[in-house]
């Protein structure tokens, strides 16, 4: 039996992986047990965006780890403060909630929402509603996906929680249409990442701030995937110049090594949170917060986000010219592109495959959408050897569907 054999005998088969047993990885780079290395071009959904192995981060996990790594928060820690005082800086907002997982800081952000909307709007306490998009991914667990328009993430796992009021994205006047006294807050991705990297119309971002402060209404951005200079600013809504009411970040902040989260917002929602109102044994440990600080660091001593503007630009022109006919449209900001296949011409999933034979790994999204999102650290060299092997899987796929026609 080999090594994937073994995996899947044992394993719950809630993921269908690729046929390939990665070791060990560098950077931008992945090595599986057979030697074979390839670019990677999804950075763990932007978990990876500092790179495998980044030195100034396994520096500081392995201080850390060997100082204090883990009590609870019954007791102060010291990178905590210092952490979450940078988080704060660099979004703008005034107060932060740590947590683990992205799924958890979202839990975290509803919580905010409801309570604000009951103690502060006085919307009777059970009958607040948040408005979300169709197409979301915010997380896994049974309140979140209970109002994903995802049918197999729901399948089974109900009853869910009310509360919840769905509208297409993108559209403004959905939104406002939606809106009652009882609404407390809009939740949404500012680009929709498992959606297949969607982004909205121009000016859709502001429309909702301008409808928030109308109706007395939170807005919550969730950047879990977006976030960090993933889009080349540091949050995605600083594309459209506003400030959220409640800022949702994860994944980048743990540096690739651990899982760090957190809720950002104003002094007055997290005044919300009393002791005993919400917690997490792991949340803002002291492990968690040495890595998530100089994962701060990195991202803004290596001009990571300007980095990501300039890659990702140069990125999408290169997808843009390459795709012609296979792709039908090419769209995303920064590193992460997505890059919707005519299903008519090519297969997606196949692609993925092909791609992954050539020396590139990547993933696919609803069947027709291949999501390019590299480690915000590429150099243009590496993106331009990643890139020739796009190249030469599309120019083979679309001479094929064209001989297929």
């Amino acid at each position: 039996m080999n090594a994937i054999d073994r995996e899947q005998a044992v394993c719950a088969q809630n993921y269908a992986p690729l046929p390939i047993m990665l070791s060990h990885g560098e950077g931008v780079w992945l090595t599986d047990t057979a030697g074979v290395r390839r670019l990677d071009m999804m950075s763990g959904y932007s978990a990876v965006s500092l790179g495998h192995g980044h030195p100034r981060i396994l520096k500081v996990l392995s201080e850390q780890a060997r100082k204090l790594a883990v009590t609870s928060r019954a007791f102060h820690t010291e990178p905590l403060g210092p952490f979450l005082a940078k988080l704060c800086a660099v979004s703008g907002q005034e107060m932060a909630l740590p947590m683990n997982t992205g799924a958890e800081a979202v839990e975290t952000a509803i919580k905010a929402a409801r309570r604000w909307g009951h103690r502060v709007k006085r919307i009777p306490d059970g009958a607040a509603e948040i408005i979300v998009a169709a197409g979301n991914f915010h997380g896994r667990t049974t309140t979140i996906v209970g109002f994903s328009s995802e049918e197999s993430y729901r399948d089974g796992f109900g009853p869910f929680a009310p509360g919840f009021v769905t509208v297409p994205f993108g559209d403004e006047a959905a939104i406002a249409d939606a809106i009652t006294p009882n609404t407390a807050a809009i939740l949404i991705e500012p680009i929709q990442g498992e959606a297949g990297i969607v982004v909205p119309p121009p000016g859709y971002l502001r429309a909702l701030r301008a409808l928030c402060d109308r109706h007395n209404v939170l807005l919550i951005l969730d950047e879990v995937q977006s976030g960090l200079g993933r889009t080349g600013r540091w949050f995605a809504h600083q594309h459209e110049g506003i400030r959220a009411d409640g800022l949702i970040v994860g994944k980048a902040l743990g540096g690739g090594v651990y899982p760090v989260s957190a809720f950002l917002a104003s002094r007055a929602v997290m005044s919300l949170f009393e002791p005993g109102s919400h917690g997490s044994t792991f949340g803002g440990n002291a492990l968690a917060a040495a890595i998530g600080l100089e994962a701060l660091i990195v991202i803004e001593e290596e001009r990571l986000v300007e980095r990501s503007a300039e890659q990702g630009a140069y990125m999408k022109a290169r997808l843009e010219a390459m795709t012609g006919r296979l792709a039908r449209s090419v769209r995303g900001l920064g590193l992460w592109v997505g890059v919707e296949i005519d299903p008519r011409v090519a297969s997606a999933k196949a692609l993925v495959k092909t791609l992954a034979a050539a020396g590139v790994l990547t993933k696919e999204t609803h069947e027709t959408v291949i999501r390019f999102a590299p480690p915000l650290t590429i150099t243009r060299a590496e993106l331009d050897w990643g890139l020739a092997r796009c190249e030469a899987v599309f120019k083979e796929a679309a001479a094929s569907g064209a001989r297929a026609a």
